[in-house]
């Protein structure tokens, strides 16, 4: 499918007229998938097949242009972390041996560089010590910012200016406002942003900037402003992890990716239309699968099978396309893993459930079956349906429809999904699903399978919720 240009400033259209969704600053616009179609339309013949590392690339390049978003230590900030700081207090470079962008970053107005040393200017320490470090501080502000005038591109330059904000808002009384301690930390966190554009390996510099965006976080307390920066942070901090298992000994890469997992899950769960953190978890998913098929590593019997994460990173980068279908790298992504789709369903799996008419059925009643997952709901599988199962799940399509002995969950019946504790559940890991008809209890065999499907459901209900349904039907048409 051709991306479409604007005219006369306008959103592009649709081939039937309609105006698409406007695209995020950095991605174009394209047109979404028609309801009903299967997903070998949903990109233009010809094209090539892109790796996931290949759009993961090109995902960062869209969201260069709309500005790097901050990354955070953790959400429950309460553990403190000490920065790493590499600056000199003479005002001396610090060198890194890592590529940079070669592309000129553009030349900030001698206002915007007046902002920083004005607040630092304004900073006093509460003591002789504070004081002393304060004239040492300020002078070498005045030497970085003299390396930015000559060289805009000088990302060291950028990070030592940062560090001396942020440690300028260690030295500012807690109760002071003029400077605060959020208007330095904001400061240091652009500066942050212009290194990490200027060089995206400076891993201290993302290092240091999760602390400052932490440490605003934290002044603002448990708000809807805090939430927003802690969903971004999340986020960030999972692609920081992500970057980092790539260059990590192969002994220690496992627990890192795990670590990106949970970053990114944490993020989605803060705001379950947030499509970047959505797509992110999809490519470590495939990421990790890759490594788990590498030929001549050592399989453990208790790791999630390459099917399964393979299964796993489709159905997030498919929910990441149905809410932004105009991201074209979103598309690209959807190609590479639609083959990984149970189609015509999203998620296939086991459950152990009740009897559909029966929720309080003593355990021994309770039976491990097969439910499907797509667009409309939830539905047990009969078992002449699991029987039936061949290598296509076209097979289990209807197999329960109508069927009142089976459990169903329509999706715009649901009003809550949560993981569920309760000791009155069979052994496993409890999944409660309260609808309009009242609450639906089943069970699944770990806790990695529950958040699995936790995010399946919860994904499809936002989908839903968003208007989207026709574009994640069309995803898993036959």
């Amino acid at each position: 499918m051709e991306e479409q240009e604007s005219k006369n400033g306008e959103a592009p259209e649709m081939p039937d007229g309609k105006p698409v969704e406007e695209a995020d600053v950095g991605t174009k616009a394209e047109s979404s998938v028609p309801s009903g179609k299967s997903e070998q339309n949903i990109d233009g013949a010809g094209s090539r097949t892109f790796t996931m590392r290949e759009l993961l690339n090109e995902l960062k390049t869209e969201e260069a242009g709309a500005g790097k978003e901050v990354i955070a230590e953790s959400a429950s900030g309460g553990e403190e972390v000490r920065r790493v700081s590499t600056a000199a207090s003479d005002g001396s470079r610090r060198d890194v041996g890592s590529s940079f962008s070669q592309d000129s970053f553009p030349q900030h107005s001698v206002t915007e560089n007046d902002v920083s040393m004005e607040l630092i200017h304004k900073v006093s320490g509460t003591d002789d010590e504070g004081r002393s470090r304060q004239k040492i501080l300020v002078f070498s502000a005045k030497r970085y910012a003299e390396a930015i005038e000559k060289n805009p591109n000088d990302h060291d330059a950028y990070y030592n200016w940062a560090l001396v904000l942020q440690e300028s808002a260690d030295i500012v009384a807690p109760e002071s406002t003029d400077p605060s301690k959020d208007s330095l930390l904001e400061e240091a966190c652009k500066k942050y942003e212009q290194a990490t554009q200027l060089c995206p390996t400076l891993h201290d510099a993302f290092y240091n900037w999760a602390i400052a965006i932490s440490d605003r976080a934290k002044i603002r307390g448990r708000t809807l402003e805090a939430e927003e920066l802690w969903k971004q942070a999340l986020n960030n901090w999972g692609l920081a992890l992500q970057e980092l298992s790539a260059i990590v000994p192969i002994r220690e890469k496992q627990n890192i990716v795990r670590m990106a997992i949970s970053k990114f899950r944490a993020s989605i769960r803060l705001q379950f239309d947030f499509h970047r953190a959505i797509y992110n978890l999809g490519t470590v998913l495939y990421g990790l699968a890759e490594d788990t098929v590498r030929p001549g590593r050592l399989v453990n019997q208790k790791e999630v099978s390459p099917k399964e994460l393979y299964s796993q990173s489709a159905i997030y980068i498919a929910a990441a396309y149905a809410l932004k279908p105009n991201y074209s790298v979103y598309r690209s992504a959807l190609k590479l893993v639609h083959p990984k789709i149970p189609i015509p369903f999203l998620k296939v799996g086991h459950l152990t459930a009740p009897p559909a008419r029966n929720p309080m059925a003593p355990h021994a009643d309770w039976e491990r079956s097969q439910f499907v997952l797509n667009h409309e709901g939830l539905q047990q599988v009969s078992k002449y349906g699991q029987e039936s199962e061949q290598s296509s799940y076209g097979s289990l399509q209807g197999s329960g429809h109508g069927d009142k002995s089976l459990i169903k969950v329509d999706i715009p019946d649901i009003l809550c999904v949560s993981a569920c504790a309760d000791l009155t559940l069979p052994p496993g890991a409890g999944l409660c699903i309260d609808t309009v008809q009242g609450p639906v209890y089943l069970a699944a065999d770990t806790w990695d399978s529950l958040d699995g499907w936790l995010d399946a459901i919860r994904l499809v209900y936002t989908i839903y919720a968003r208007g989207k349904s026709d574009v994640l039907a069309g995803i898993i048409a036959d």
